[in-house]
């Protein structure tokens, strides 16, 4: 089939558990210090909203099985939308499918929706030679706002971070083989996107005076890849509005966190 007939299409329900360990697991991975106490020690855990990411981590992994695109298709970007906290442990009931398909002439754009009773997410995932079936190019990028300098802040990264991240869900071969991430032109594995955009909202929680776990709605394009161990380049301003680079390049672009 083209790639336009898998818009709308239902990619399933799941029931997805996990406990105290899991979610302070996660929050290690993403960044969090043995100091940040209400994030990694249970009598007093918070559980960081962007878990839900690597709960919902399955849906795109369904599509591709099914096989909507191949190996050469990336993430292109990531929107959450929380609706109340997660619990400290329990079970969530994810339902999830395809929403928009965009025919970009050589590629198409495929949007994973995840639905739950606690938060909305959607990947963007970006198919080279998955167009030209006569569809609708989708949205238009907004066009970028003029802006002064914001306020600048690094987030660091530790070298064994992707392989510590993959233990929470996100287990492809380019955050660990160097032979896999060789395929796709990075001669180091790379860290995998939502764990940088994860990373991000820790430290803009911070610079804000907010609490991590207060997160309302997130979003970010990704533009570049991060090693693990590379100190990144957070500007940001003050409607939550982000950009995070790696050697002056955009690593997240049109990235925006809103704490409650």
């Amino acid at each position: 089939m083209n790639s336009g007939e898998w818009a709308g299409r239902a990619l399933g329900e799941r029931k997805v558990g996990y406990d105290e360990k899991d979610a302070m697991l996660y929050a290690l991975a993403v960044g969090a210090s043995a100091q940040d106490l209400d994030l990694v020690f249970e009598d007093r855990l918070r559980v960081l909203p962007t878990f839900g990411l690597t709960l919902s981590q399955w849906a795109p992994d369904v599509l591709a099985e099914a096989g909507a695109y191949g190996d050469a298709a990336v993430h292109g970007s990531q929107t959450l939308e929380v609706h109340r906290p997660l619990p400290r442990s329990g079970e969530l009931t994810l339902s999830a499918r395809v929403g928009g398909v965009w025919d970009k002439g050589t590629a198409a754009v495929f949007e994973v929706i995840v639905e739950c009773d606690e938060f909305t997410a959607m990947w963007s995932l970006f198919a080279p030679g998955g167009g030209g079936f006569g569809g609708e190019r989708g949205p238009a990028r907004p066009p970028s706002e003029p802006r002064g300098a914001g306020a600048l802040f690094a987030v660091p990264t530790f070298p064994t971070q992707a392989a510590l991240y993959r233990l929470t869900g996100d287990r492809h071969h380019i955050h660990i083989d160097p032979e896999a991430s060789a395929r796709i032109g990075q001669p180091t594995p790379i860290l995998q996107g939502l764990c940088t955009l994860a990373a991000s909202t820790l430290v803009l929680a911070r610079e804000q005076g907010a609490h991590p776990a207060d997160l309302t709605s997130l979003q970010g394009r990704f533009s570049g890849p991060v090693v693990p161990g590379d100190v990144l380049e957070l500007e940001s301003w003050s409607d939550g509005a982000f950009t995070l680079r790696r050697d002056g390049a955009p690593a997240i672009s049109d990235g925006r966190a809103v704490f409650a």
